[in-house]
């Protein structure tokens, strides 16, 4: 069986693309804070490779601290189109400041104005506050660059567990676990 993992999730990635109505890059990012209280979110891939996958986000977002505080998470991508599953979990590393400039330059300048407008996930006053924020943003930067935010980064999950699901009649699913190991990755099957 021993396929490569990130070959397995590249395939069924591509696969979703084609075939998942919104959002095949979706994926739940569960965190926990330091009193190992959970917490899950919708978050969307923006790279995956050998080293891992990755997402960006604002460092003071809940997700921020609770991954400044312990730098363990779990994500899960379902493609309920293909009938699907990938979890994924393992720890936590920063992206590089040059990767997390190169991917904020490809958002939308309203994207990019909304990053700086926002703090993420902390108490807002009314929407009109954030609305006149984010004009006077767009005022101030009219002609201008809009660079990243220092506090908005990029995380990459480096797996060490990787499982792959898919649905069979009679709920016989079929669930393949890959586990990094020191020579590489093992693959082994679970019991639906």
């Amino acid at each position: 069986m021993a396929d490569d993992p990130h070959a397995l999730f590249e395939a069924w990635l591509a696969e979703a693309r084609a075939s998942e109505p919104n959002d095949p890059d979706a994926m739940a990012l569960a965190t926990a804070d330091a009193d190992g209280r959970p917490s899950v979110r919708m978050v969307l891939l923006k790279g995956h490779d050998a080293r891992g996958l990755a997402f960006y986000t604002n460092e003071g977002s809940r997700k921020g601290t609770d991954l400044a505080t312990n730098p363990e998470a779990a994500l899960l991508f379902h493609w309920k189109s293909l009938r699907r599953q990938v979890r994924a979990e393992g720890r936590i590393e920063p992206t590089s400041p040059a990767e997390a400039d190169a991917y904020f330059a490809t958002r939308s300048r309203d994207a990019r104005l909304g990053a700086w407008a926002s703090d993420q996930s902390r108490p807002l006053e009314s929407r009109e506050v954030f609305e006149a924020r984010y004009r006077r943003l767009v005022a101030e930067h009219e002609g201008r660059d809009v660079t990243r935010p220092p506090y908005w980064r990029g995380y990459r999950l480096v797996p060490d567990r990787i499982e792959f699901w898919e649905d069979r009649p009679h709920r016989l699913h079929h669930r393949r676990l890959f586990t990094r190991s020191a020579d590489g990755w093992t693959e082994g099957l679970l019991y639906p």
